[in-house]
């Protein structure tokens, strides 16, 4: 069982930067792979980065690739999302979720814990 909570989102200029960090309970963190999703009003779920549980390389969705950066630290239980150079459509509800063990997916379905996320918003 993995309990997460986010942190750090707000409002921003677009242009501006905001770094979200989610904390998770429980002594097995270095064994869930971990991905960060958003979600705007009126739009899915969707994908923006993840990071393996053997803390490889991350990767990330088109959208945010060059702005993101994800990085965890086991020994602290978290995991966090730098974002730079925001933009008005990165505004929506991000989310951290936990995948036991795996290669960090990019679909939602694949993740049993999810954080209850954080809203950030980027003016224009």
């Amino acid at each position: 069982q993995v309990q997460l909570v986010e942190s750090g989102g707000g409002l921003v200029q677009a242009g501006g930067s905001l770094r979200l960090s989610c904390a998770a309970s429980g002594r097995t963190f270095s064994s869930y792979s971990m991905g960060w999703f958003r979600q705007a009003p009126g739009k899915e779920r969707e994908f923006v980065g993840a990071i393996s549980w053997r803390g490889g390389m991350p990767y990330y969705a088109d959208s945010v690739k060059g702005r993101f950066t994800i990085s965890r630290d086991d020994a602290k239980n978290t995991v966090s999302l730098q974002m730079n150079s925001l933009k008005p459509e990165d505004t929506a509800v991000y989310y951290c979720a936990a995948e036991s063990w795996g290669l960090g997916s990019a679909k939602a379905v694949d993740y049993k814990y999810w954080g209850q996320g954080t809203q950030v918003t980027v003016s224009s």
